[in-house]
């Protein structure tokens, strides 16, 4: 049996997890938190997230909810995941993190901190998704420096942050492919009279809007041709399959940072 802290259990995505994660006989729920102030502060967790009663109050702290589970999955917010990261250091607790808006600086904290423990880091667990970062990868190898690249993603108007950490990802994908630096090229904005299209650039362009679950683009831009490859997602279901699949490969994993790709086997 595998037991699961979920960190920001009362969110869109906390909440998601939870069912998918509940509804598996090998995995058991242990913990889970919010925020200080937030309403359900002190609540059960089923009851919360509309199931029975599991008798588990959700907490603000990660000690208390983790005490007893084998990986904590988070999808907060940096600052926060941070401080998860360091707790599972020190505990060594593996962790499933789906987390997006890490500065750089942030990430190699987290990648020092993940030689203590296993961690599952992605910017999007949607196995297709996934698919779409080899595949945007794999394109720009094949089509080279005569296609322009450009990357459209769409969420809901309640994203903080912006590119969406899939959107980045895609967008490191498409240059690796190309053997470009990524912070080198992306172009994150565009406006007023900014004269031609540098020859190598990624462009990166954002919507927020309604209630967008999330939609990504990736534009491969020819003379007289394009291809372009699009993931929208229906529903948040898809991000929790791919947390179910996660939470399951890692428990018991060496310590280290690894992607979907290792989880997917792709």
């Amino acid at each position: 049996m595998i037991k699961v802290s979920i960190m920001g259990v009362a969110g869109r995505m906390g909440r998601s997890i939870f069912h998918l994660l509940n509804a598996e006989n090998d995995i058991q729920i242990v913990g889970a938190t919010e925020i200080q102030d937030h309403p359900e502060m002190g609540s059960d967790i089923g009851l919360v997230c509309g199931e029975e009663e599991l008798g588990i109050p959700i907490t603000n702290s990660v000690e208390d909810s983790s005490l007893d589970a084998d990986v904590i999955v988070d999808f907060t917010a940096p600052s926060s995941t941070l401080n998860n990261a360091r707790y599972a250091s020190s505990n060594t607790k593996a962790m499933v993190i789906g987390t997006t808006g890490f500065s750089e600086e942030e990430k190699k904290e987290l990648s020092e901190l993940s030689k203590n423990f296993p961690c599952v880091f992605s910017p999007n667990m949607s196995i297709g998704v996934n698919v779409m970062f080899e595949a945007t990868k794999r394109l720009a190898e094949i089509l080279g420096d005569d296609f322009d690249v450009e990357i459209i993603e769409a969420h809901h108007k309640h994203k903080v942050d912006a590119p969406s950490g899939t959107a980045l990802r895609l967008g490191e994908a498409a240059a690796q492919g190309l053997n470009r630096d990524f912070n080198s090229v992306a172009r994150f904005e565009r406006h007023g009279v900014i004269g031609e299209r540098k020859e190598k650039e990624i462009g990166m362009q954002t919507i927020r809007a309604g209630d967008i679950v999330g939609e990504h683009t990736v534009m491969f831009c020819g003379a007289g041709e394009r291809i372009e490859l699009t993931h929208r997602a229906m529903n948040r279901d898809n991000f929790a399959k791919g947390v179910v699949r996660a939470v399951k490969w890692v428990s018991g994993k060496p310590a280290g940072l690894y992607t979907m790709k290792e989880v997917l086997g792709i």
